[in-house]
Formats: C-alpha cells, structure tokens, sequence
C-alpha cells in the first residue's frame, strides 16, 4: 500500500518541483544575462530527465533491457507528441529560428543515431542486435558535443534582451528554489514511476509494453509539468528548449551511460517506435513551416496528440 500512498505524493512533489524549477531557472537566467533557451537544454532538461536516468541505470545493471530501452525511446515520443501536444494546446508555441534550424535538426540527428546502432542485423552482418559499450561511448561523445554547442550558443547569445532580474529575490534563494525543484521531480517523478510499474505488474503486462507506456510516460512527467507551468508563465522557450533537449539528454547521456555500464540487447519488433521516434522529431520540423512560420499553433498540437493516442492505441493492441 505503502507504494501507492507514495504514487499520489508523487504528483504533489512534481507539480510543486516544476514550479519552484521554472522560478529559479529563470531568475539566474535573468541575472546572468543568460537566454532562457540555453536554461531549457541544459539545467533543466538535465533535471527533467533524471528520472529516465535513474530508471535505466537500474534498469541495465538488472538486465532489464526491454525497460530500458523502452523507457528512453517512449519518453522521447511522448516529449514531442504528448508533452507539446499538451503545451501547445495551452497557447500557440513561438519557436526561435536557432532552435527550429539547429536543436531540433540535432535531436532528429539524435533519433536516427539511434535507429542506426540499435539495428545491427539489419545493416550489418551481426546475429543480434546490440548497443555496444563503444555504442555508448560515441553516444557520450556526441553529448559532449552538444554541450559544447550549448555553451557557444549562450556565448554569443549574452547580449540577447531579457526582461530584468527581480532583485527582490536574492541569488541563494533562485539557486535553491532551483535545486529544491530539481529534488522534488526527481522524487516525485520515481515514486510516481514505482507505482506505475507495480500496478503494471499487478495488471500482467509485458516488460517492453511498461517500458514504451507506462515508464515512459511516468518519467516523462517532470517534462510535462515543467512545459504547462512554463507556457502558463508565457516561458516558451524554455518549454520548448526543455522538450528538445530533454529527447537530446536522453539519447546521448542516458542511453550512452546505460551502454556504458551494460551493453543493451535490442528486440527488432520494437522497431515501430524507434521510427516513431525519428518520424516525431521530422514532423515537428515540418509543422513549424505549415501555417503560422516557426509557430507551433494550436491545430498542429492537437494533430501531435491524435499520433499520440493512435501510438498507445497501436501498443496495446499488439500487446508490445
């Protein structure tokens, strides 16, 4: 019982985390003249994706690779389809040229990485399908990369206009109302998660079906939270810049450090969402060049949540 009390906590700890969160972030963003696009793809989106990352630590050195993979690949289809979908609803999402030409281009170069090293039957002559420890090697060092692409980005973007610090609020208290947010989705998000899989089990489902929903779903819950209360505050691009470097975080550093620790197997029949995957990323490209130019209106959100729904529908059906 003890699991499920701390389910419903959870959500407490999230909604509260993702606020204190947005608070924060944007306060040292202000104070640092740093924009707040650079706050999305990385503090923030390292926080939002520690549970993905705690899960699948766990997850490989368990051997649980259907979880593991599965968690990852179902976060990153939810941050796009179901996260902005959700967001977008809310109010049209304004996105920046630098993130339409360059963040997401990346996190789609991040999806077909993956499509590419998960399916070594198909391209190669192996006899499994494998995500090697050097496959998790290169995949931290294209996040090495991003980071370094991050800070450049920032760089030459300290002269960007941004609305004035509140000096009301000192910097120890951003600074800890940012770690306390951070603390509090990652809490949140894992019991919320430990609730999910045992009612999972409870129910019977199949490991790689818990994977794609509802751990995925779970640990894609900071980001939601965190994407509402951002739009809500008229924050859109750290919304956005937390989805897309979230989906970047997860391939790379999660997905890579997982590799690292344990070479992952790979189930070829979950290949409908690894294209999924790289199919959510190119439609958001192309959606921002339909209607409104770099706007993700609410029309197109909606479509995302419609592919979203058709997605879960599609697993439970053919019971993966």
């Amino acid at each position: 019982m003890l699991v499920y009390f701390l389910f419903a906590v959870g959500f407490v700890l999230l909604i509260k985390g993702a606020d204190w969160l947005i608070e924060g972030a944007a306060d040292i963003a202000r104070k640092f003249r740093i924009p707040e696009i650079v706050i999305g793809l990385t503090v923030v989106a390292f926080g939002t994706s520690a549970p993905e990352l705690a899960v699948n630590i766990i997850a490989s050195v368990n051997g649980n690779n259907g979880l593991a993979i599965g968690n990852i690949v179902g976060s990153n289809i939810a941050n796009v389809l179901l996260i902005l979908g959700v967001a977008g609803t809310i109010t049209s999402l304004s996105v920046k040229t630098n993130t339409v030409w360059r963040e997401i281009p990346f996190s789609l170069f991040a999806a077909l990485i993956l499509g590419y090293i998960v399916n070594d039957q198909l391209l190669s002559d192996s006899n499994t399908n494998i995500i090697s420890r050097a496959d998790g090697l290169l995949l931290i060092g294209l996040f090495v990369l991003f980071l370094f692409y991050t800070f450049h980005l920032g760089k030459n973007n300290l002269t960007e206009e941004l609305p004035e610090a509140d000096d009301a609020r000192p910097m120890w208290k951003s600074v800890g109302m940012l770690l306390v947010g951070l603390i509090g989705l990652v809490i949140g998000g894992q019991w919320i998660v430990d609730g999910a899989v045992s009612l999972a089990r409870l129910f019977g489902y199949s490991e790689s079906f818990v994977g794609f929903t509802i751990v995925a779903i779970g640990t894609s819950l900071p980001e939601l939270a965190t994407a509402v209360v951002a739009v809500r505050k008229g924050n859109t691009d750290l919304a956005i810049g937390n989805v897309i470097g979230s989906n970047i975080f997860n391939i790379f550093w999660v997905l890579g450090l997982s590799a690292t620790i344990s070479p992952m197997t790979f189930d070829a029949s979950d290949n409908p969402s690894i294209l999924l995957n790289i199919g959510a990323s190119a439609v958001l490209f192309v959606l921002l060049f339909i209607g409104k130019r770099h706007i993700l209106e609410k029309w197109q959100s909606g479509l995302l949540l419609l592919v979203y729904a058709a997605y879960i529908t599609f697993l439970t059906m053919s019971g993966k």
